[in-house]
């Protein structure tokens, strides 16, 4: 399913473009009043998304860990095909945000709010973001922001159980927004009518949702065909 998840999440990152702005357009627009000229913008934008990313890239290795470390008990349980599962919903899930039918996505950024009151404090003292190194850690920083969308692609990391797996999905998933939070600072104007067409978010929403209703046939058929004991063998 990594594979999958891969091509999913970056589908989710691409076009959460309005999720985007609410939660990161205002960050991405300082870069946009400190800087008067589009080309001078450019770094700044860049190493912002970078540190974000990056963020976002040793979460997943984080939480694939923990998904890794959950299959060293795949002799006891079938963990594995029950990680998949899980990674298929969260798919599903997202699908279903992404076509506007389901705004449950959005109740899990309460989740953060401990950890990002934490770092808030430290992203004043990078402000007025006059230098790239300053956008850069600004970036970091705000690469932990409590996002539901974040924390949903971090269920499919957690579900890769693998560090390295996870860190890509993740890795997939910032580069989706790239395009998005590079284009609120820079060129929003011009493709905000793509990203937030009705059709287009119903299209790329049944699209990530079949990725995620498939993973669950996968794994149902894994179970039928195998049964339980079968299936934990196969995990194994």
């Amino acid at each position: 399913m990594t594979e999958f998840s891969i091509i999913a999440v970056f589908i989710v990152g691409l076009l959460g473009g309005v999720h985007c702005l609410g939660m990161c357009g205002s960050i991405v627009g300082i870069f946009t009043t400190q800087v008067q000229k589009d080309a001078a913008r450019w770094p700044f934008h860049l190493a912002y998304s970078s540190g974000r990313i990056a963020s976002y890239a040793i979460a997943g290795a984080l939480v694939g860990a923990i998904g890794q470390a959950g299959l060293l008990m795949r002799d006891a349980v079938p963990v594995q095909h029950l990680l998949f599962a899980l990674s298929s919903l969260m798919l599903i899930v997202l699908g279903s945000y992404l076509a506007g039918l389901w705004g449950a996505v959005r109740q899990l950024e309460r989740l953060g709010g401990g950890l990002w009151k934490r770092l808030q404090p430290y992203t004043t003292r990078l402000l007025p973001v006059n230098t790239v190194p300053r956008a850069l850690g600004l970036g970091v920083l705000w690469g932990w922001l409590p996002c539901g969308l974040v924390y949903s692609v971090l269920l499919t990391a957690l579900a890769s159980g693998s560090a390295p797996q996870g860190a890509l999905i993740m890795l997939a998933f910032g580069l989706g927004t790239l395009p998005n939070l590079l284009a609120i600072g820079l060129f929003w104007e011009s493709i905000k009518g793509w990203v937030q067409s009705p059709r287009v978010r119903l299209a790329a929403g049944l699209l990530v949702s079949a990725f995620g209703v498939y993973g669950l046939v996968k794994v149902g058929y894994t179970f039928y065909m195998n049964g339980w004991t079968g299936a934990c063998h196969v995990a194994a």
